[in-house]
Formats: C-alpha cells, sequence, structure tokens
C-alpha cells in the first residue's frame, strides 16, 4: 500500500514509533473519537497512552488542570483552552506529545462569535528537558456539517496536527 493511501491514524502511528515518541489525547466535541481511531491501528500500545474526553468545564479543570480563568475569559471552545487540554493530558499522562479538541459541533449551541462548527485544536509538544523547544499551540477550524461530520471532521484535523508536529519534529 502507498503511503499516501494509508489513514492519517496509521501514518501517526508509524511516524510516532519511527522516533520513539508517545501521545495521549483530551477530548471535548469528538468524545473519544480520536483516541478510538489511533487504537484501530494494530500495535497502537507502543505509543498511544490514553484518551481522556473532558466535556464539561468541570471535567477540563478537574482532570487537565484547565484553569477557570482561561474557561471564564475564552470559553471552553477557544485557543487557550485547547492548548491548555493539549498540555495538561501531556503532563498528566507523561507522554512527548498531548492533542486536544474543543467546539461545538451542534446542531445547537452556535452564536456569531462562535458559529456551530467552531473548533480548536491543540497540540503540545514534550521537548528533551533544558532544550527550551517544548510548544503548545491550538489551530482554529470552522467547519461544515451535521453534528457527525463535524466530529469526524475534528478528529481528522486534530491527527493532521499531530502528525504535522511529529513529522516536523523529526525532520
Amino acid at each position: 500500500m502507498d503511503a499516501h493511501d494509508e489513514t492519517v491514524e496509521a501514518r501517526v502511528g508509524d511516524a510516532l514509533r519511527a522516533v520513539g515518541q508517545t501521545v495521549a489525547v483530551a477530548e471535548s466535541l469528538t468524545g473519544g473519537l480520536v483516541g478510538s481511531r489511533l487504537t484501530d491501528v494494530p500495535g497502537s500500545s507502543d505509543y498511544f497512552d490514553r484518551a481522556v474526553v473532558t466535556y464539561s468545564n468541570d471535567a477540563k479543570r478537574d482532570a487537565l488542570a484547565v484553569s477557570r480563568e482561561s474557561l471564564d475569559a475564552h470559553g471552553a471552545v477557544s485557543a487557550p483552552v485547547a492548548r491548555e487540554m493539549a498540555q495538561g493530558v501531556r503532563d498528566t499522562a507523561g507522554t512527548t506529545w498531548g492533542v486536544s479538541t474543543t467546539g461545538i459541533a451542534g446542531p445547537t449551541g452556535g452564536t456569531a462569535e462562535k458559529p456551530v462548527g467552531l473548533v480548536f485544536v491543540g497540540v503540545a509538544y514534550a521537548a528533551p528537558w533544558g532544550t527550551g523547544e517544548s510548544f503548545t499551540r491550538a489551530e482554529r477550524y470552522v467547519l461544515d456539517g451535521d453534528r457527525h461530520e463535524v466530529k469526524t471532521e475534528s478528529a481528522t484535523r486534530a491527527l493532521a496536527a499531530l502528525l504535522a508536529g511529529v513529522e516536523g519534529d523529526s525532520a
């Protein structure tokens, strides 16, 4: 099979395994879909640690140490919260990478400022101690489709962001 024919989750697995790195996932709107797709790949236990579904603000604070200040100032569907979710799952799991999803899958819940389909994907990287190369970042997307389509595309975007990070780190 050509590498371009492989699913993004299989490509993530190959990339993580090649550099001996690990990942944990914090999910809100995707409800475990990212973790499910990662574990669809045989041998994923080599690099996948956990997926934590933190749907409520309380769950985000309790399981991931997302700050009350970020939730109050920006709301759960925001770049700062996506970054804190990714960093929180990375650090609590002790993995190389943390990935997060937060958004509004619809069909209700959107506003003019935060429409249905608004999604943030967070990625956090733990570089070796002392290198100063650790980072967290978040990407904003506005996706079209029904609830299922928004969730599916959000999971794909999260996996693609992780893949880009791993490939960029190992390049």
